[in-house]
């Protein structure tokens, strides 16, 4: 038997590395800028060019390499950073694989001038697909420039699916607030298709969110400070009042790194119990300083998910220093009963009479059945005798519980001939429209059984083949989705008028997303004024209800966040599907008979009931023979 075990060549393995270090052109950002930033930079301009598929520039002032240093620069495994294994767990630096430069060269085309700041020449090195095609001396100043062009040009599959510019410069954006957040001694300047997206002089931590997120968000920040022998925790966090539904403020950074951790994450929700609603989220900004041999960075490609030694007491440690700051700043609400308005209220004393008269009708009950007699004579008595004249009082006590234990609501049997006379609505055109997906013996049985819910989540029919079951959240979703794109195909949408406009207060990300879906907005019936810098929703969707305006619009920009690529005939139609998703009944609504069938009627009106757009069910139908298995 021939060997059939093979050496990878470098390009090849480059590749395979790309498709975990760089998934997206935020990645490049990412990684271009913390060598900058290991490389002592003190300004860093980035520059894209089509939300990152044509050109990702990064120029900064930092040590530069030499002619030497930028050849091995890309090669795999080739690092500045550390020297043996032990240094793993010393790193005062962002990158230290020896990763990135030649994941990014494998998958695009990349051009580096740079020079050392004791060098009177420079380097310029031109990298096709890892294939080194020019390296040659250059004038040039002190630091690096790094140009990325055409990612992904030799990997079609993977540039195929990017999602839409918006979306990738969204994520763009995201990236560079998370660098420029845990870099605020740093110059900063984002620039996209030739406009200023950011442009940030260094500062405070503070400052730094105030330029990123706006003046009134720097405004509602609680600062933290707490220094111990593990961890050293400073930043921020917001005051309760502030708290957000959508899109809240929430940054966690250790030894000037960018982390996910769920664990701390959960320890500054602890802080909030009680003093937010439980579908909000407050903003946080939270730096931890600690020992580099007491946490773990690598165990993952993108260096975000750390790993802590001493994970239980700094937890302690981070809830005692939350607290103690909402509690110090006021955040916690107070009972104040020092309002000058208050009344008086004196001393008690059990020795002492009241001083004031109190008139009774010993005569009058106000419990009796009869007619009201007429008007007796009132005495007076002092405060002392008052319960000897209420004990003079008669009536028949009885009468008042009269009936307390009746049922108020209607008896099972109206509720079910409401319901049966509710469905037999359900005229015979929408019978046969319905018969090829459940059979005529299933829809006729059903609009025959009173209806109840299981779970608040579906509806539930008895059928003559078994149960149907409706998710109530998705039929009413397809219902919405079908009004809307009718209304928009027919030119008839339905937008209604705020008396009051709402304000929107967007990131960078945010609005760039808006900016790119703001006329397909206006096909689903949203309206939305520019006012200066600001922004206002002066009309929503007939459709959206009692939602509010605001949470309901940021749900859309989150689901286009997360769609992918879609072409301009059909954004409208994604809008309208998000905008379905928002408005629908939620699951775990209760719902009213006349309710439940309503919307079973509604529902089987339609000419495909049973999947919503996106694919999931929304009707299906368990046979007695199921039924049967399940007890044998």
């Amino acid at each position: 038997m021939s060997d059939i075990i093979k050496l990878l060549p470098d390009s090849v393995a480059n590749q395979i590395a790309a498709g975990e270090v760089i998934q997206r052109p935020a990645s490049v950002v990412k990684e271009l800028v913390e060598n900058a930033v290991d490389a002592g930079a003190t300004s860093v301009k980035i520059v894209i060019k089509d939300a990152g598929r044509t050109l990702i520039q990064v120029v900064d002032n930092g040590c530069g390499m030499s002619a030497t240093d930028a050849r091995l620069a890309f090669e795999r495994h080739s690092t500045s950073k550390i020297n043996v294994a032990d240094d793993l767990f010393t790193l005062h630096t962002m990158g230290f694989r020896g990763e990135a430069l030649a994941s990014i060269c494998a998958v695009s085309q990349v051009e580096l001038v740079t020079k050392p700041e004791e060098e009177s020449l420079g380097t310029r090195i031109v990298i096709s697909g890892s294939k080194v095609e020019v390296q040659e001396p250059c004038t040039a100043s002190r630091g690096s420039n790094m140009m990325v062009k055409n990612l992904f040009f030799n990997v079609p599959a993977r540039r195929k699916f990017l999602k839409k510019d918006a979306v990738e410069l969204s994520n763009i954006v995201h990236e560079f607030e998370r660098l420029a957040l845990v870099n605020p001694s740093i110059d900063f300047e984002l620039t996209h298709n030739g406009t200023v997206v950011h442009q940030l002089m260094r500062g405070s931590l503070k400052m730094r969110i105030g330029q990123l997120f706006g003046k009134t968000v720097e405004k509602q920040l609680i600062p933290i400070e707490v220094d111990t022998v593990l961890v050293k925790i400073s930043g921020f966090v917001g005051l309760p009042e502030n708290a957000r539904k959508r899109g809240a403020l929430q940054y966690l950074f250790v030894n000037g790194r960018n982390m996910r951790h769920p664990y701390f994450h959960k320890a500054v929700m602890l802080c909030y119990d009680k003093l937010i609603a439980a579908d909000v989220q407050p903003n946080y900004f939270l730096n931890f300083t600690v020992d580099p041999a007491t946490i773990d960075v690598n165990i993952h490609p993108t260096k975000n998910e750390i790993k802590f030694e001493n994970e239980q007491p700094i937890w302690q440690i981070l809830v005692a220093a939350v607290r103690e700051a909402l509690g110090k700043f006021n955040a916690v609400p107070s009972i104040d009963f020092d309002r000058d308005d208050s009344p008086e209220i004196p001393a008690f004393s059990p020795d002492s009479q009241a001083d004031y008269d109190v008139k009774v009708n010993t005569s009058f009950n106000p419990f009796a059945s009869q007619t009201p007699a007429s008007p007796s004579k009132s005495v007076s008595v002092r405060g002392s005798s008052l319960n000897r004249a209420l004990g003079n009082i008669s009536g028949d006590w009885e009468k008042l519980y009269e009936g307390f234990e009746r049922r108020l609501e209607p008896s099972a049997e109206v509720i079910r001939s409401s319901a049966i006379n509710s469905m037999k609505d359900f005229d015979d055109a929408e019978v046969s429209r319905s018969t090829h997906l459940f059979g005529n013996d299933d829809v006729m049985e059903s609009s025959t059984h009173e209806l109840f819910q299981l779970n608040n989540k579906y509806i539930v029919s008895p059928a003559q083949s078994g149960l149907m079951l409706i998710d109530q959240h998705r039929a009413h979703l397809l219902i919405l989705f079908s009004r809307i794109i009718d209304s928009i195909s027919t030119g008839k949408v339905n937008s209604q008028q705020l008396i009051f406009p709402e304000p929107l207060t967007l990131t960078a990300a945010q609005e760039i997303l808006l900016d790119s879906i703001i006329d397909n907005l206006k096909d689903i019936g949203f309206e939305i004024e520019q006012q200066g810098e600001n922004r206002s929703i002066t009309g929503i969707p007939a459709t959206l209800g009692n939602n509010n305006p605001v949470e309901s619009l940021m749900k859309i920009l989150e689901h286009v966040a997360e769609g992918g690529e879609v072409a301009e005939n059909d954004l409208s139609r994604s809008l309208a599907l998000s905008l379905a998703a928002v408005s629908a009944i939620p699951s775990g609504k209760a719902l009213s008979v006349n309710e439940m069938t309503h919307l079973v009627n509604e529902l089987f009106r339609l000419p495909s009931p049973t999947y919503t757009p996106s694919g999931n069910l929304v009707v299906t139908t368990i046979s007695f023979s199921d039924i049967v298995k399940l007890f044998n």
